[in-house]
This record gives C-alpha cells, sequence and structure tokens, in this order.
C-alpha cells in the first residue's frame, strides 16, 4: 500500500501559562508517516521513499477528524432546488402527515440526494456518520435499502452506523415488524421517538424497542424531544429498561431536550442516572431553545457528541454539515472565551479524541492510532473554532479523501 507522507503539520504540544491560567496552546511542526490506515511515526525530517504519497501542509494545524452522529441523510432537499419548508399547526404532527405524502414522492431522488450529502458531509470533516433512516407504513423499509446503497458508495472512505427509525411512532403506525425486517436488512442501531407524544405509551413504546433491539442484538438510538418532567420521565424508565435489558453502554437519547429544562438536584439525578447507565447523548447545540448543559453532562460522565440532523429538508431549511461552524456556536452558548475552554470543546464532535489531554500532555497522535484526520487552516484548535477556520484536507482510513479548492486569506490575528 502507498504510504502517506505529511510534512510540517502543526500538532499542538501543551499549554503555556501565566499563573494558573491557559493563556496559549503552543505548537511544533512534525512529519507524520501514515500506513495501512496507522500512523507509524511521528518526527521531524522524515525520509521520503519514492512512491510516497506527499502532502506538504505548510504548517496547516492537524486535527483528529469528525463524528456526524445525528443525520438524516435518506429524507433531504440538498442536492435539489430551494424549498423552505412549510408552518407548523400541529408540532411534530405536522412534519409526520407531511412525510406520508412527500416521502414516497421523493423516492426517485432519495439515494442521490443521500449520496451528495454524505460526500458534503466527508469534505466537511467527518469520517464516520450516524444516519436515522425512516421505516413507516408509506415507504416500508425503502429508505433502510437506498441508505445502505448510498453509504456503500464511501465505504473505502467513511464509517457508518444506519438506524432504523419510526419517525409516525414505534406505536402510533403499527412498524415493529417493519423496524424488525430493517434489522434483518442490516441497520445497525434501532431508533425510536418520543413514546409519551407520539406514541402515546411510554412503557410499551420503550418496551417494544427494547425488545426489537434484544432480538437483533444492537444498541439503541432514540429520539425524545419531550421537555421538563415528562422527558425526565422517560430518561428514567430507559435508563431502567436498559438495565433490565443488559444494554449499558449501548443506549444513545438524541436531543435529549429535557435536559435543557432542568436545574439543581433534578439534573443532577437524572445526570448520574444516564451515567450509571452509560447513556450518551447526542446534541445539534440548539439555538432556538434552551440548550442542554452540554460541559456539565460530560464532566459528570455523560458522554455528548453533537450531529447536525439535517442540512435542508422538510423540517429545517438551517443545515450547513459545518462542525466546525457548530463548536463556535456551542463555544458562544456556554461562553467559552478563553484559550484553554475553547481547546477542551474538539472532544464533542471527534468522539472524545483530543490533541492534548486536560493538563496539555500531547496524546494524539501516536504511532499506531487510527488516520482519520483534517488539516485546517488555523494556528491551533482554539484559534480553529473561534474564528470558524477552513478545512483544507480530509484524511480518512489513511488516505486523502478531499481537499478544498477554497483559498482564504489568512486572518491577522496579532
Amino acid at each position: 500500500m502507498v504510504r502517506l507522507l505529511m510534512k510540517d503539520v502543526r500538532l499542538e504540544t501543551g499549554f503555556l501559562y501565566e499563573g494558573s491560567r491557559v493563556v496559549r496552546t503552543e505548537t511544533e511542526l512534525f512529519d507524520v508517516l501514515i500506513e495501512d490506515g496507522k500512523v507509524v511515526e511521528i518526527g521531524k525530517g522524515l525520509k521520503q521513499e519514492s512512491n510516497d504519497e506527499v502532502v506538504d501542509a505548510g504548517g496547516k494545524l492537524l486535527m483528529p477528524a469528525f463524528r456526524e452522529m445525528h443525520i438524516h441523510v435518506d429524507k433531504t432537499y440538498f442536492g435539489g432546488p430551494w424549498k423552505a419548508c412549510t408552518p407548523i399547526t400541529k408540532g411534530i404532527i405536522t412534519r409526520i402527515e407531511e412525510e406520508q405524502l412527500l416521502l414516497p414522492a421523493q423516492l426517485d431522488t432519495a439515494q442521490e440526494r443521500a449520496e451528495k450529502m454524505i460526500g458534503w458531509l466527508l469534505s466537511q470533516g467527518h469520517t464516520h456518520i450516524r444516519s436515522h433512516c425512516n421505516v413507516d407504513p408509506q415507504i416500508g423499509t425503502k429508505h433502510i435499502e437506498i441508505t445502505q446503497q448510498a453509504f456503500k458508495r464511501f465505504e473505502d472512505q467513511v464509517t457508518y452506523d444506519i438506524v432504523a427509525f419510526p419517525q409516525h411512532g414505534l406505536l402510533r403506525s403499527n412498524v415493529a415488524p417493519l423496524m424488525r425486517e430493517a434489522m434483518r436488512m442490516g441497520a445497525t442501531l434501532v431508533g425510536g421517538v418520543d413514546p409519551a407524544t407520539i406514541d402515546r405509551d411510554i412503557d410499551r413504546s420503550l418496551e417494544t424497542t427494547m425488545d426489537i433491539a434484544v432480538q437483533a442484538g444492537t444498541g439503541i438510538d432514540i429520539h425524545i424531544h419531550d421537555p421538563n418532567s415528562l422527558g425526565a420521565f422517560e430518561f428514567y424508565k430507559l435508563a431502567e429498561m436498559t438495565k433490565q435489558a443488559g444494554k449499558v453502554g449501548q443506549v444513545t437519547i438524541s436531543h435529549a431536550i429535557a435536559f435543557g429544562d432542568l436545574h439543581g438536584k433534578e439534573l443532577e439525578e437524572l445526570t448520574a442516572t444516564l451515567a450509571e447507565t452509560k447513556i450518551d447523548v447526542t446534541s445539534t447545540v440548539p439555538t432556538n431553545r434552551p440548550t442542554i448543559p452540554i460541559p456539565y453532562l460530560y464532566d459528570n460522565g455523560v458522554t455528548v457528541s453533537l450531529g447536525h440532523d439535517s442540512l435542508t429538508d422538510h423540517w429545517s431549511p438551517f443545515g450547513t454539515g459545518d462542525t466546525v461552524e457548530k463548536l463556535c456556536i456551542l463555544a458562544e452558548r456556554f461562553r467559552f472565551i478563553d484559550e484553554y475552554s475553547l481547546n477542551r470543546c474538539w472532544k464533542y464532535a471527534s468522539g472524545g479524541i483530543m490533541p492534548l489531554d486536560d493538563l496539555g500532555k500531547r496524546v494524539w497522535p501516536q504511532k499506531g492510532d487510527s488516520a482519520n484526520m483534517i488539516l485546517l487552516d488555523a494556528e491551533c484548535s482554539s484559534h480553529a473554532i473561534a474564528r470558524r477556520r477552513p478545512i483544507t484536507h480530509v484524511i480518512s482510513k489513511g488516505r486523502i479523501a478531499h481537499v478544498s479548492n477554497h483559498e482564504q486569506v489568512k486572518e491577522d490575528v496579532k
């Protein structure tokens, strides 16, 4: 296999302190050699062999690639003509009723648009994508097949999960048999949505979801938008069933909106319950409602990851797929303006992988690490996040997966 040699990449090497405060992230230039999808050597002046593929990074910053942990590639307007959303008159039911007509009409273009979205997410630095995929009475399991075919085109470039997702309600639309069929077809996770608001039967909805996951031998990723104490009650019930079913560490709550409404002892106790059952949370960092307390959850044992949910579809016209931008929004929401707090943001988008540990010791990249990386025109990760600096190269599985042709004037930060 051809080796990839990256010359003069900028790596974060430590923190510069004034007293006890971090005032700067220190960096140095290194060469990084990759072979068979793994880092095999890091040093200076590494020798180039005749058949090496060489990237002259020119001092660009090397960072861990992103993981897109909540997207719907199967139902999108991306790659098609512009179309704004229709007004909501019945809450989430408006969108469900709309889908009953829209999704069958989009079947002819669904795979093409899914492929365009996957390509775009890859160009934005994502080397793993988790996509929720509709299973409903109108389209059956056709979207599972379409999504599988779309990802197959990118198998050498991205890893992925496909969540069988009963958007119209597991019980409300009576799709448990279709969900089981979707799992037999190769969906990797069992999805769900709002056991109270949509299915109107919390226990039976969650029990059925868990039963499908146990039968399939997979984990769960369930959308729960329900707020306040109602959402919290659903979280507790899910945690209880997670322990009973032996699914500890295999369950994700997407959105987890109720966490944005809880405070004090209520927040503390619910966080501890999810940490005990290793239930993780995915957030889009919403700006139209209270944002869940992402740093608090993470610091207290609940892993939080990020997703875009959509780029543009009948639910929202606003998604970009730009996770550097998403991290900037997160930093603004939580008032991360100092060097240290900005530096620690990257973990939410990379599956916890960061160049420096909390004390400033370089821990990435190391020999043997998977070569899923991005190069950015930035001085350090805090600069990249705060100033939304551009990605220039995406390296996935040790190969160059994307090179940007966008030239941006280097900003003067003196």
